[in-house]
C-alpha cells in the first residue's frame, strides 16, 4: 500500500525487474576493454563536462527566475524585447510594462513583414560599428 503523490498513476510500475543481466566478472576484466572504456571516456568526457555545466546553468537559472519576475512584478522593472536572426540576438529596445511590450512585439513584426527591420544593435563587432 503506498500513497499517490500526483493524481496520475505510474505507466511502469517495476523497473528493477527489466535490468539487464551483468556478468559475474563485472562488465570488462580483460585489457581491451578497459582500452576501448579509457578511449571512450576520454571521447565522451568533455561533452559530460558540458552537459553538467549546461545543468548547473539552468538550475541556477530556475532558482534565480521567482526573483526575478518578483523583481519586475513588484517593483516596476522595464521589460525589454529583442528580435533574432536565427539564435542570434540582432537588435534590443527596452520598453516598459508587460502590456506595452505585447504591443511594441506585434509593431516590430508587422514592421519586419512589411521589409522595416529596424537597425542592428546587439552583437557588433568594434570593427563593425
Amino acid at each position: 500500500m503506498s500513497r499517490r503523490w500526483v493524481p496520475w498513476r505510474r505507466r511502469v510500475r517495476n523497473t528493477t525487474e527489466r535490468l539487464p543481466d551483468v556478468p559475474e566478472g563485472g562488465f570488462g576484466d580483460d585489457p581491451i576493454s578497459l582500452v576501448v572504456g579509457l578511449v571512450l571516456l576520454v571521447l565522451l568526457l568533455p561533452f559530460l563536462l558540458l552537459m553538467l555545466v549546461a545543468g548547473l546553468e539552468m538550475l541556477l537559472i530556475l532558482l534565480l527566475l521567482p526573483f526575478a519576475i518578483l523583481g519586475r512584478v513588484a517593483f516596476g522593472r522595464d521589460w525589454s524585447i529583442e528580435l533574432r536572426r536565427g539564435s542570434r540576438p540582432y537588435w534590443e529596445e527596452r520598453v516598459g510594462d508587460w502590456q506595452r511590450t505585447g504591443l511594441r512585439i506585434r509593431e516590430v513584426a508587422d514592421d519586419v513583414q512589411s521589409g522595416h527591420v529596424p537597425p542592428q544593435s546587439l552583437g557588433l563587432d568594434a570593427g563593425e560599428q
